[in-house]
């Protein structure tokens, strides 16, 4: 590793934490910051929106694991927690031909029409567990965690059902994906994670197999059976675990991360209820302003690349910054650490990089738009005086360093909102299925 002797590495915290007052103290020194990973592995993180930017879409800059130096040269161990991010096999890991061909697999349950035609099932689940999160407020002296009862098992019951996954699987799930990607877990139950996941994936496809549906793991499954190039078995399992973990893990931090940030800004969200800004601005601010995502593991440069001033070295696994990337002050200005809902994009300029750039731009952005929009919008309609019911800083820490959100957000509903509304009283609504918040969850306390 090649660092200046000025600027040493930055040990990132396996254990989490809010990124945002380490962002800017790495940014203040340059976009660009040498980082040590769990285990001792020296890295790179990119920071500044524009080097950041430039670094996602960079011709020389690689995907796949073969171009990760320390992983070559067999100094990493079994077990590291990081491993599953550079060795899953799928679009997170693929470049060129490879990345194509397993994105237009799964792109076909992500097309604009497909996306907008799930509104209406969107809109029924937000009702059913809003009728849900008020039972729980009752049940629990007016306050509920509104992480576990509704930012959470909307995202995976979506996902879920594109996938064809059953309610009886999706609890595991979710416990398995914050495992997989935690950064302070032991290897040997990193190791026993990702064997249970694979199981689990295994006897699902199994079963679609069996009994094919109209949902995207029986058309994989079919794409598979082709024989060919067209997905081998590893790609299968890679393309599930990415479509369940990011599927679900972004919206239900963005979702969270949103209602933090109006409970906190009261004057924004009654703007918004006035009209003066939409939903969708709520979503973007939050996606600037706290991404979902802090540092997403893993790229390589395919040979030693200087970006911002800053040489990184070929095969050093960078990590993308996104939550500094998103309080730049280059590219936001000097107040770029305030919540504005109203803050206008620069002319020709993207909003924020929170869901990627260039070929590797997130596959279900516009869905993850979509559910976080509703989600919003019915949450405080319904709930229009909703409130923290407990102080920020009081907020249970995160467990890794990549997802940036809290494990729990306790809220109080206002009077006379506490029971369920008018669809619990006409007829049964059977409650999806209520979900604990894991204690790996990964995420972080905003400013």
């Amino acid at each position: 590793m090649v660092t200046s002797a000025a600027r040493p590495p930055y040990r990132l915290d396996p254990s989490g934490g809010c990124p945002h007052a380490v962002n800017a103290r790495l940014l203040a020194d340059g976009s660009v910051a040498p980082v040590e990973l769990p285990g001792g592995i020296e890295g790179m993180a990119v920071l500044g929106h524009e080097a950041l930017k430039e670094f996602l879409q960079h011709p020389e800059v690689a995907k796949n694991a073969r171009h990760f130096t320390a992983l070559r040269e067999g100094r990493i161990a079994p077990g590291w927690p990081m491993l599953t991010f550079a060795t899953v096999r799928g679009m997170t890991t693929a470049d060129g031909d490879d990345h194509r061909r397993l994105r237009s697999l799964a792109g076909r349950a992500f097309t604009p029409r497909r996306v907008a035609g799930l509104r209406p099932r969107i809109e029924e689940l937000t009702a059913e567990l809003l009728d849900g999160l008020a039972r729980a407020a009752d049940a629990g002296g007016g306050v509920a965690d509104l992480r576990r009862h509704f930012a959470l098992p909307l995202p995976m019951a979506v996902i879920s059902e594109l996938l064809g996954v059953e309610e009886k699987f999706r609890e595991r799930l979710h416990h398995l994906s914050n495992q997989v990607v935690a950064t302070d877990i032991t290897p040997d139950r990193a190791i026993a994670a990702n064997r249970e996941l694979v199981a689990v994936l295994g006897e699902i496809a199994a079963a679609k197999a069996a009994h094919p549906a109209d949902d995207l793991t029986s058309a994989l499954i079919a794409a598979r059976d082709e024989g060919g190039d067209r997905l081998s078995d590893q790609e299968l399992t890679g393309t599930l675990v990415l479509m369940i973990v990011a599927g679900h893990e972004t919206t239900l931090n963005l979702v969270t991360n949103a209602v933090r940030a109006l409970c906190a800004h009261r004057d924004q969200l009654a703007l918004v209820r006035a009209g003066g800004a939409s939903w969708a601005d709520v979503v973007e601010e939050t996606l600037r302003w706290d991404a979902p995502v802090s540092y997403f593991p893993f790229r390589y440069p395919v040979r030693d690349l200087t970006v911002d001033g800053t040489v990184i070295p070929a095969g050093t696994p960078v990590l993308a910054g996104y939550s500094a990337a998103g309080r730049d002050p280059a590219a936001h200005g000097p107040d770029a650490d305030r919540f504005d809902v109203t803050r206008p994009a620069r002319p020709g300029a993207v909003r924020h990089l929170s869901l990627g750039h260039g070929a590797h731009y997130c596959l279900g952005a516009p869905l993850a738009r979509l559910e976080a929009g509703i989600a919003l919008e019915r949450l405080f309609t319904r709930f229009p005086d909703l409130e923290l019911a407990a102080a920020e800083a009081d907020l249970p820490a995160p467990s890794g360093f990549v997802g940036n959100s809290v494990r729990t957000l306790p809220v109080r509903l206002a009077p006379g909102h506490m029971s369920p509304g008018p669809s619990a009283r006409v007829r049964h609504v059977r409650e999806p299925h209520q979900m604990s918040p894991d204690h790996n969850d990964a995420g972080c306390q905003g400013t």
